[in-house]
Order: C-alpha cells, then sequence, then structure tokens
C-alpha cells in the first residue's frame, strides 16, 4: 500500500538535497536536553533521514560546530545567542552557511520543527539564510473517534476500528504508533479515542477493567505529544457509583467523579480530560434534573482540575 505512510512514504531522494544543505551537514546532529516527546523529535529526524535520503545520521553534544541543532529555545539560549521566544508549541528554523538549527518553544514544538523541517527539505523549499517561524493559531487540534468497543465506527465508512475488537482494546501496536506520527506531523495534539455516545461496554472505559489497557494505547501516542481524552456517560455515578443519581448539584456525584478521576490519573496521569455528549439523542445530561450544562461542566472541570487535565 504505497499511500500508508501518507508524506512519509517509503521512497528514496537520489543525489545530493537541493537545498543548499550538504549531507554531511544533514548527518550531524548535535543536542544536549532529553525528553519524552524531546527524544521522539530527534529519533524521527533520524528516521526521516535514513529512510528518504539514506544519510546516516551521527549525534553529538552541543559542543559541536555546524551541522543541525535541536533544542529547545530556553535551553538553547542558555548556550547561544539568543532566539526570539515563540508561542507554546511553536518553534524557528534557521538555515545558515555554518549550518541548522531547529528550535522548538518546548518539546512538542521541537518535533513539530522538525517535522516542518523534513517537509521543506523534501519539496527542496531550504535555502541558506531561510527563517521560518510558526506557531499554532490554537492550543487544542483534536481529532474526535466515534470508534465503538465492538469494532464499529458511527458513521464510519472507511472500515473497523483501529482500536477496538470484540468489546476490548485490541490493536496493532505499530500501526498506532504510525498513526501517531502521522497526526503529530500535522499538528494534533489531543484524541478523543471513543463514540461521545457512550453506551455498553465503552461505559466501562474509566473502570480498573480498561484502565490499564487504555494506559497502553496512551504510552504510544505520548512521544509525539498527544494527549487521551474519553468520552464518558454522564450517567455514570448512576449506572456504575449506583448512587442513584447524577444531580451535577448533588455533593455524592461530585465525590463520586473526584474519586473515579483519581483513579483514572493514575493510570494515565496526563490525560486531557473528558468529552460529554449531554441531553442530545436519547444520551442523558443535566437537564433531566433541572440543571444546565454549565453545572455539569464545572462539577467534572472540578473533579480533573487537581490532575492538570
Amino acid at each position: 500500500m504505497t499511500e500508508y505512510d501518507c508524506w512519509f512514504q517509503h521512497r528514496k531522494f537520489q543525489g545530493e538535497p537541493g537545498s543548499g544543505l550538504s549531507r554531511e551537514t544533514l548527518a550531524q546532529v548535535s543536542f544536549g536536553e532529553r525528553g519524552t516527546v524531546f527524544d521522539q523529535a530527534v529519533a524521527e529526524y533520524r528516521r526521516h533521514l535514513e529512510k528518504l535520503w539514506g544519510i546516516p545520521v551521527k549525534t553529538g553534544n552541543l559542543s559541536q560546530s555546524g551541522g543541525v541543532t535541536i533544542g529547545t529555545i530556553p535551553y538553547l539560549n542558555q548556550h547561544s545567542p539568543a532566539l526570539p521566544t515563540q508561542k507554546a508549541e511553536g518553534f524557528i528554523i534557521r538555515v545558515t552557511a555554518s549550518g541548522v538549527i531547529i528550535a522548538g518553544q518546548d518539546e512538542a514544538g521541537t518535533l513539530y520543527g522538525v517535522y516542518r523541517f523534513l517537509s521543506l527539505l523534501a519539496q527542496d523549499k531550504l535555502r541558506i539564510g531561510s527563517e521560518i517561524a510558526e506557531s499554532p493559531a490554537v492550543p487544542v487540534r483534536m481529532i474526535n473517534h466515534w470508534d465503538n468497543l465492538d469494532g464499529s465506527i458511527e458513521r464510519g465508512y472507511a472500515g473497523s476500528s483501529i482500536f477496538y475488537k470484540n468489546n476490548k482494546l485490541d490493536y496493532d501496536p505499530a500501526r498506532i504508533e504510525d498513526y501517531a506520527r502521522l497526526l503529530a506531523s500535522v499538528g494534533i495534539n489531543y484524541l478523543s479515542i471513543n463514540n461521545v455516545n457512550v453506551r455498553a461496554a465503552a461505559k466501562l472505559l474509566i473502570t480498573e477493567e480498561y484502565l490499564g489497557d487504555v494506559a497502553a494505547l496512551a504510552a504510544i501516542f505520548r512521544p509525539f505529544g498527544i494527549r487521551l481524552m474519553l468520552s464518558i456517560n454522564f450517567s455514570a455515578p448512576y449506572s456504575l457509583g449506583k448512587i442513584g443519581t447524577a444531580d451535577p448539584l448533588d455533593p455524592a456525584v461530585a465525590a463520586w467523579w473526584k474519586e473515579r478521576a483519581n483513579i483514572i490519573y493514575k493510570y494515565i496521569p496526563d490525560l486531557a480530560g473528558f468529552l460529554v455528549k449531554a441531553d442530545s439523542e436519547g444520551e442523558p445530561g443535566p437537564f433531566q434534573y433541572g440543571r444546565n450544562h454549565a453545572d455539569g461542566a464545572n462539577m467534572l472541570a472540578a473533579a480533573i482540575r487537581p490532575h492538570g487535565g
């Protein structure tokens, strides 16, 4: 399937890069930082230079001169002439006669900068003197899956779920990593992994029965700067907690969600939060208790706020 990798197709570029950058320059990468997403940024640079150009990449520390320097802007500004600050997840690419700097405002920005550099290199759009500075226009850039745990997809027209089969998480880790790479390469940073119509076994995704498997899935997306979200059923305190109500202003309901959030974040400490479909198409919500959606949203927000959700 030739289009499987989208713009990361298995093709080889012949000859020298047409950007004025030598193979020797591109082959030498220096950096001085470590981090889950940062390490992935360096790995992505190596992977695609070796795959697309056949250039074996060597890495070293920042004391080396020339070549390609990859780093975050705050870190590099402690060791070299100041780079202008960017918005969160933004980056700078600077191409000079002495080498290349790919610098992100943070780890995610560095990863996005690497992808942008590789794309421009492949398109022959880099030249000595080039400087590109880009930052996301919005902080949340999300894909919302409507996948069901039986493997079907509501309004899905391109096959079965890549996450679920037979009411359990059942996936090819290599395929999921390829998907994470694709999403990160175009700046997606949030992913809701189940249908907003949370029914049947999907209600149990927030329980210990499934959380270990969800955590394993989150671990594949994490190095690519992608945080998972879970669609939840608003009536979970009633259906799972046996409280007898899901009234968002009932103290017992609020306490149930806080305890549930504590459990969820033990498994997935960087969970982005919850996605809720309420009072629509038969789904439960605050209206049935005479409350409004702000009441419901604020109650859930109070449960996940201590965890950074």
